[in-house]
Formats: structure tokens, sequence, C-alpha cells
């Protein structure tokens, strides 16, 4: 008989299955798991439990004071960062957040708009950048003007806030004045965009926004909106009697800013569909913008030099000016409080000969005015700075292809020199008439606190400025300040060290003689 291999044997990868399975390491039952873990925990928490009562205390103890610890250093964190950033005096709002609006913002109006919005949120809010440290109080810097004694001499120029979204803001920013507006009777939309370009290499602009509004009335809103709020703050209510009581001087603000020692300015134009040969019709422009807003400001500015709205520096001529600062100061007497606003034009740095001049200061004197913003943007073109610079090319084809106003640090000149003229002038036209001196504000080119010193001796009473800013972000007049404060003892030192060098050559020249 045929030998046979056993059934297994016939079939070897069964008992290659069978070796495997009993090579399979041992596998636990899920409920014996279970159990496993429950064993597990129990021997842990019985570990715990039954620790000494010392060793659990430290580590509780440690626990709670790596959590004070993180807890304190994240809250002392977030308190500097934010007092850092809310600082104007802070190096972040110049050389990041500027840059960073330059960058993310190739339109300067985009930008413009976007940092005025920003600072209006944050201004709600309570976080906005402000002046710390009350600097102006020891009053190194303070100012009269109209009857007010300012905490300082430096204010901001109107374009800034032209639809009156952060005058607040502005004003906690360090500025003893903030000028608000163009104002038109009406909204206008002003020239198409683009309308506004950067020279970085210059730190200038050029505009033409055309005196874009939406109307004195939204304005006029925004102004008595905020005089009720303070008023409710202040204990008055928030009704129409509520208002006059702060406009009337109860408050013991200016009824204007709402701050002691600061003013607020609002700024008028006519519409620039209001024809400047009807001189009746110009002057219903201004005096309806007087009408609506003059209750709500300390200082009303009329705009007769905006090189963006066609024909307006016209009316700088002698006799229509007279008539249309005339009609404003008339309608200003009318304003509805206890002390009217203040009333100054704003004249153009291009109308620069001496017969204009004069015929300006003539205007001013015969009306009542009470002062003169002298500069504004220019239609000429200077020169770069330094002397022989070359402008990139983007810049040149800016210059030579885009019209508007030029604003930046080459009209300093023209500004310093305008003021002595204006000054001299308008003081000769006071002495016959014995009328009070009237105020000049400057306003073109000033960019740190040597110029604002050098304008003010010039003769001028405040100064302004609008493109630094720009360039310099929300610190800027802080800065300012600051290099004013630098300068000024700068001079006290080099002025007491000549005294006691004269006063030492005076004791040895009368040593020398008695010898």
């Amino acid at each position: 008989m045929p030998y046979s291999r056993p059934l297994a044997n016939a079939f070897p990868f069964r008992q290659l299955q069978r070796s495997s399975l009993n090579c399979r390491p041992h596998i636990v039952p899920s409920d014996r798991r279970a159990r496993l873990r429950i064993s597990t925990s129990q021997q842990r928490f019985q570990a715990t439990t039954s620790a000494p009562p010392s060793a659990t205390g430290s580590r509780s103890l440690l626990t709670r004071l790596k959590n004070l610890f993180l807890g304190t250093t994240v809250s002392i964190v977030f308190f500097l960062s934010y007092y850092y950033i809310t600082d104007t005096r802070a190096s972040i709002h110049r050389w990041l957040i500027i840059p960073s609006l330059r960058y993310l913002y190739p339109d300067p109006e985009d930008a413009h708009k976007v940092g005025n919005h920003t600072l209006k949120t944050l201004y709600s809010i309570g976080i906005h950048p402000r002046e710390r440290g009350d600097v102006d109080s020891n009053g190194d810097l303070s100012v009269e003007v109209f009857g007010h004694v300012l905490q300082n001499p430096i204010g901001t120029s109107a374009g800034i806030d032209k639809h009156c979204d952060i005058p607040d803001a502005l004003l906690a920013a360090g500025p003893a004045i903030v000028e608000i507006g163009g104002v038109t009777p009406l909204p206008q939309t002003g020239n198409p965009k683009p309308r506004v370009f950067r020279l970085p290499s210059q730190n200038a602009l050029i505009n033409r926004y055309g005196l874009n509004s939406e109307g004195s009335h939204h304005i006029a809103m925004r102004l008595r909106q905020r005089v009720r709020e303070y008023a409710y703050a202040m204990g008055f209510g928030i009704d129409e009697e509520a208002e006059r009581r702060v406009l009337d001087g109860e408050a013991g603000v200016p009824p204007g800013s709402l701050t002691e020692g600061k003013l607020l300015a609002v700024q008028i134009a006519k519409n620039k569909w209001t024809r400047d040969e009807d001189i009746e019709a110009v002057k219903a422009d201004y005096v309806y913008c007087v009408n609506t807003l003059a209750r709500y400001a300390d200082i009303v500015v009329v705009n007769v030099s905006s090189p963006n709205t066609p024909g307006l520096r016209g009316l700088q001529k002698v006799g229509p000016l007279t008539e249309i600062l005339t009609a404003v100061v008339g309608a200003a007497k009318q304003a509805q409080r206890k002390d009217p606003p203040k009333i100054m034009v704003k004249v153009s740095p291009d109308e620069d000969s001496d017969e204009e001049v004069r015929g300006i200061c003539r205007a001013v004197s015969e009306s009542g005015v009470d002062g003169v913003i002298v500069g504004n943007t220019t239609n000429k073109r200077p020169d770069p700075l330094p002397p022989g610079f070359t402008l990139p090319i983007s810049e040149q084809r800016i210059l030579q292809q885009e019209q508007g106003g030029y604003s930046g640090p080459q009209l300093f000149g023209r500004t310093v020199e305008l003021v002595k003229r204006y000054r001299n002038t308008l003081d000769q036209e006071a002495v016959p008439l014995s009328r009070a001196r009237k105020v000049i504000f400057a306003t073109g080119g000033i960019t740190n606190g040597a110029q604002a010193l050098e304008v003010l001796n010039a003769g001028a009473d405040v100064a302004q400025v609008y493109t630094a800013l720009v360039y310099g972000g929300i610190g800027t007049i802080s800065q300012i300040k600051l290099q004013m404060r630098e300068e000024l003892e700068a001079r006290k030192r080099s002025s007491s060290s000549s005294r006691s060098r004269k006063a030492a050559a005076a004791a040895a020249a009368a040593a020398n003689v008695r010898g």
C-alpha cells in the first residue's frame, strides 16, 4: 500500500497558521483592560491621598505662585503696551503706523480716511493716543490769543479733519487750536479722484481736493451733538437749555473746543457753483455757513485762498473781500450765544505783492475781522530740498503733470517772510484807527520746534501744521513742543553763559583799572 501523508501534513499552511497563532502575544480582553485602568487609577489616588500633607500643600502653593506670576506678567505687559501705544510720544506712530498706512494705501486720500476712522474709533472707546503727563501745565509755552490763555502756540490746519470726525481726538494730541473744515453751505464732492499725491523724498504733498464737504448742516449736527454730550456729562442735561448753558460759558470752557486753554476753529467757504462775479451770492454762501456753524465755534475762518476752487482767490481783491468779511462779521455778531466767535481770513501765499498785501490788510481792518491766517497751499512748484537734490522719476512726473496746491517744508521761508510783512502792515493799519492788534496764525512748511519759534518771533501768534502731521503721525505736535522747549532752554543757557562772560570781562577790566 503506497505510503500516504497524514491529513495534517497534507495541508502545511494550516500547521503554519496554528503555529503562528500559538506565537501571537497574549491579548487582554477589553473588560479586563478596563479593570486594569481602574485599578491603576485607584493606586494613583491612594498614593496621592496617602502622601504627606506638607508635600501636597507645597505642590499646590507652587502651582498658585506660578499662575500668579504668569497672570501678573501678562497684565503688566498689557498695561505697558497700552500705555506706550496710546502715548503720542511713542516712536511707533511715526516709524511703524505711518509707513504701514503708506504701504497699504498707495492713494493718500484712502490712507487719510482710514487713519481718521481708526482714530475716531479708538477715541470712542477711550484707547486713543493722547499727550500724557500734562506737559503744558507749567505755562512755559502759554500764549494769549483772543483773550484766552492757550496752553501752547501750536495748532492744526484745516484739511486734517474736514468733516468734524475727530476734533476731540486731535485736541487730545497736544495742539491748543484745532481747525476743522473747510465747510461749504451745501454738500459738494470736490474734484475727481485721484486728487492727492505724495512726494516722500520732500515730505511734501500736492492736493486738489476742491473743498469736498458734507455741507454745513451735517457739520453743525455733529458739533451740536458734541456740545450736548458735554452738557450731559457736566450735569446740565441734554436739551436746548443745557446746550445754551455750555455755549454761554457756564461750563467754564470755550464753547467750541470744550477744553480749557484750547480753541476750535471752523473754516468756511463758498460752493464751487456760486459765481464769483455775483458778490451777493458769494456773501450769502459765507453768511449761510456763519448762521449754521458760528455758535459752535471759537473762531470762524473765511477761506478765500484755496487754489483748487476756480476763481476763489479772486475774492482776495480789496473790494469783494471787504464786502464778504463785513457780511461775515455782521452775521457772527448775531450768533445765538453770549459771546460771538472771532473771525479770521485765510490768505494765499501766492498773492504776495506789496499792493496785494496792503489791500488784504486794509480789508481786514475796515471790516472788523480779528485776524489773518497767513499761508495756504501754493500753485508754485518750489525747488527740491536739499539744494541740488534730484527727485525720483515718479516724483518728477507728479510735479510736472499733476495740478493742485503744493505743501511741504519748502514753503517755510516764504511763510516767515509773509508773516513779517503782514505783521508790519496790520500794525500800521491798526494804529491810526486805534484798533486792537490783529492776531496772525502762520501755516506753511512748519515741521519742527525751531521753525515754530522762528515764525512766532516773526510776528505770528500761533504756528499751524498740516503736512508735517501727515508724514510725522499723531505725535508730531508733542515732538514740536518738546523741540521748542529744548531750543528755549539752550538759548537760556547760552544767554546766561554770555552774561557771565561779560560780567567776568567787566570785573577783569575794573581790576586792571584799579591796578
